[in-house]
């Protein structure tokens, strides 16, 4: 099985190299082949996404992504900058559905911001759709104002849309999703000011009709925010817009204790999928030997199970990180008192013996 390893920029090199060590611990044969992308990219090739990138994804069975983005590039033109590289893979191999679970390991209770009881044993899965929404609507751009009271000004505008095929899409595979957990999906929107919402809402109406052992429930973005912290095992499967999903997983990475601990997947309609780290390439710490490589190497582990075909190597992954945590061991980023502090490859060796 073919895997493109795209390490990118900032901390992306230093914990997929951790992921692909727990790879290659597991005692399988892979076709592991590096390529540079984002900034790396745009050094050596004058582009974040180089044709020869781009080719390596289309034929690989999945791909392992690090993080992309530094300071130095903000001056580039929006086309070229890093960040360009992470959508056009979206695009170019039509990675719509995006999985981002938030697991609350009971070791890292105290990690988290909220207290042990409303955190301890969450479990939720956020859906978010990847290819629409605004950060792809068209017209966009910025332009001289032609409003009365501002009239000469400059203005940046964007525009959001989604198409009905769009949302029935993403929400079968919520749907689908739900059906293998608590059975309860909620869908997130904007219905009470956005026509864009309107007809998400309408759509998930209409096709829960096909599912009717999943409970389906309506939030505002807004509330869905605040449920989120307030009473977040009362969520099951989320499913919501490009936009709002951004926002939502993020905010989800926290209650888990660290953004470091969230893992994510983005599939096609195949389970053919980018696996990456919900987080940034954080490149104030780039270096350093602190970051966190757990969501990279979980990700390697919903890769195994989701495009790959190997359930039972994921298992083995999850429960090498579980048994690094009991045992203590912390990135910075997770550390509470009582704990042991470790570095990014400590922690890689860690959960490499914990497999064995």
């Amino acid at each position: 099985m073919k895997i493109a390893v795209l390490p990118g920029d900032g901390i992306g090199p230093e914990i997929v190299a951790q992921a692909v060590r727990v790879l290659n611990a597991l005692g399988q044969k892979f076709d592991l082949e590096e390529a540079p992308v984002g900034g790396a990219a745009y050094d050596v090739a004058g582009h974040p996404l180089p044709p020869a990138t781009l080719e390596l994804a289309k034929k690989a069975d999945a791909i392992l992504f690090g993080a992309v983005g530094d300071w130095k590039y903000d001056a580039l033109v929006r086309e070229l900058r890093p960040e360009q590289a992470i959508l056009g893979l979206r695009k170019h191999l039509e990675l719509f559905a995006n999985f981002r679970p938030a697991i609350c390991y009971p070791e890292l209770t105290a990690a988290s911001s909220l207290k042990p009881e409303i955190i301890g044993g969450l479990d939720i899965l956020i859906v978010r759709e990847l290819n629409g929404d605004i950060y792809f609507g068209q017209p966009r751009g910025i332009r001289t104002s032609e409003l009365p009271l501002f009239k000469g000004a400059r203005e940046g505008f964007d525009t959001m849309h989604y198409s009905e095929p769009e949302v029935e899409r993403i929400g079968r595979v919520a749907f689908e999703a739900a059906r293998k957990r608590g059975k309860k999906v909620c869908s997130v929107d904007k219905a009470n000011v956005l026509e864009t919402s309107q007809l998400w809402r309408e759509v998930m109406i209409r096709i829960s009709k096909d599912y009717p052992d999943v409970e389906l429930s309506h939030m505002y973005v807004d509330n869905a925010a605040m449920q989120l912290v307030k009473a977040p095992k009362a969520f099951d499967v989320v499913v919501t817009g490009n936009l709002f999903g951004d926002i939502l997983s993020d905010e989800a990475a926290m209650l888990t204790g660290s953004i470091g601990m969230l893992p994510s997947a983005s599939l096609d309609k195949n389970n053919k999928g980018l696996y990456e780290p919900s987080h940034g390439s954080a490149p104030d710490i780039a270096g350093k030997g602190v970051a966190n490589p757990l969501a990279t190497i979980l990700s390697a582990a919903m890769m195994l199970r989701y495009s790959l075909g190997m359930p039972a190597e994921a298992d083995r992954i999850e429960k090498a990180v579980q048994k690094v945590l009991a045992q203590g061991l912390r990135t910075a980023d997770i550390y509470t008192e009582g704990t042991q502090k470790v570095s990014t490859v400590q922690m890689g060796d860690a959960v490499v013996a914990a497999l064995s």
